[in-house]
This record gives C-alpha cells, sequence and structure tokens, in this order.
C-alpha cells in the first residue's frame, strides 16, 4: 500500500475514509498521514468531500420539520380552555376517567410525550443558524482545516510581495460569513484571510478561509499577516521547509508566531527584522 518516502494512493486514502479498510491497514494509513502534510492534507480534502456531499444531500431530500414548540403550546392552551368549559367547578379533569389512571396507558402517554420533544429538539437542532464566531483569534477546525495547492519552491519565492499576503476574491467572501454565522456591520471587523497563505501555497478554497477579528484581541489579522511574511522568509532561505510552514501555520497559527518571533506577546510593528 505504502513505502517509505511513497505516498498513499487516493483509493486507499478513500477506502479509509469510508472505513473499508482492514484494521491494519487503516491503522498504516492514519500512521502515515500523521507524519506526511501531503497525503493528510489530500485526506482532509476527500473526508471535506464526504461531508459536503451529506450536507447537500440531506439539504435537498430531507424536508425540514416546522418547530415544535408553538404547536405544542397551543394545543395546551385548547385542553385546559376544554376541561374548564366540560367540567363543573371543583371536579377534577381525571374523574370519570379512569382509564387515563391505568398504567399501560399512563406509560403510552409519557413515552408519547418524551418522543414528540426529542423529534422537536431533532428538528431546532438540524436547521438552527450556525452559531456565530466565538471570539479568538483561531478558526473552526472543521469549517478550515486550511488546503494547498501544488506549487513549487522557485514559485513561492518568485512571488511579488502583494501576492504573498493578497485579497481574498469578493465571490468567497459572502460565503465565508455565511459558513461562520458572522453578520458584519463594520468591514473593518474583520479580515477574510487566508489560514495558510497564498505566499505558503495557500489555496483559493472556502476551507483555507476564515472571518479573522481585526480589533478586540491581541492575535489579531495584521499579527497574523506579520508570521506569514517570516515564514515566507525564511521558506525561502531555506530554513524550514515549505510543508514545515503550512503546517505550523494550519495547526496553531498564535504558536508558530511565539515560535518564529520568540516572543508571547505580538509585535507592536509590523515590519520584519532578519
Amino acid at each position: 500500500m505504502t513505502d517509505q518516502g511513497v505516498h498513499i494512493s487516493d483509493q486507499d486514502l478513500l477506502q479509509a475514509a469510508d472505513g473499508e479498510l482492514s484494521r491494519r491497514k487503516n491503522a498504516a494509513v492514519r500512521a502515515h498521514c500523521e507524519h506526511c502534510w501531503s497525503c493528510r492534507a489530500r485526506m482532509a480534502a476527500i473526508e471535506s468531500t464526504i461531508i459536503d456531499f451529506v450536507r447537500v444531500h440531506q439539504q435537498t431530500f430531507d424536508p425540514p420539520q416546522p418547530p415544535i414548540a408553538g404547536p405544542r403550546a397551543l394545543l395546551k392552551a385548547r385542553l385546559a380552555a376544554r376541561a374548564e368549559l366540560a367540567e363543573p367547578p371543583g371536579r377534577s379533569w381525571l374523574a370519570g376517567r379512569s382509564w387515563l389512571a391505568r398504567p399501560a396507558v399512563t406509560l403510552a402517554v409519557v413515552c408519547v410525550s418524551f418522543l414528540a420533544v426529542m423529534i422537536g429538539s431533532a428538528a431546532l437542532t438540524k436547521y438552527s443558524r450556525p452559531e456565530p464566531l466565538k471570539k479568538g483569534s483561531l478558526p473552526d477546525r472543521y469549517l478550515t482545516p486550511g488546503m494547498t495547492r501544488p506549487v513549487s519552491i522557485s514559485e513561492v519565492c518568485s512571488m511579488p510581495r502583494e501576492e504573498v499576503i493578497r485579497e481574498v476574491p469578493n465571490s468567497l467572501r459572502h460565503q465565508v460569513y455565511a459558513e461562520y454565522g458572522v453578520k458584519v456591520k463594520n468591514p473593518d471587523d474583520y479580515e477574510i484571510d487566508y489560514l495558510i497563505s497564498p505566499g505558503l501555497g495557500g489555496a483559493d478554497d472556502i476551507r483555507n478561509l476564515w472571518p479573522e477579528p481585526y480589533k478586540s484581541h491581541e492575535w489579531n489579522a495584521r499579527v497574523k499577516d506579520a508570521l506569514e511574511e517570516r515564514l515566507h522568509q525564511l521558506v525561502c532561505a531555506h530554513q524550514i521547509s515549505l510543508e514545515t510552514a503550512q503546517r505550523e501555520i494550519s495547526g496553531d497559527w498564535i504558536a508558530a508566531y511565539k515560535k518564529y518571533f520568540h516572543t508571547d506577546k505580538p509585535q507592536l510593528r509590523r515590519s520584519i527584522v532578519g
């Protein structure tokens, strides 16, 4: 299936993602991916494609269920009103209805009520809006695992500076905000940023994009821009590999900043020295 220095085939990656490999082969694939950035990125792309397919299938073929809270409250109100009209004062609503006191009937009523609550809860969970982006500076790993494109060191290092840190295409901006559930009041509050920057081989892919805050946090978009430039310089100076830079900035860019700037706090200047 795979030897040292040889990448895993797409067929084996797909079978591993689908759970079709034997336990031994699956363990070998997972172990290889832990040490091979290229195969790990391909596995993430396959798994993300499967997730997208399932989500589109559910949205297309599973009709949305209406919330159950409103009808339940209306039913309770009508039953209460009917009981007040039907029963004389001082008489219990259960009087004359001995069949309701039977254990089997009582158990059935409880089970039906519990089932209705569970169905309503599941419907509300499935069709609820995405949660707003929490305060912080790291992306949601499920929504933004990071994606790369095939690129050589010479191509990366010959890029003009404006391409190293470039603007995200407008066609993707609104998709990213919707994916993260962000309502933008001030465009200056966020930067739709590449997790792996173009200067490090990052792809124009929604799985490589996220709304990064400019304000309200010390680890903001401007600080990450400085890290991207530093890593680009180190790669082109052959001090670290391109794969290492991609892995560290996508894994935890704040930890990478502290490592390569030798500091626990963001530097005030954006310019990079050495």
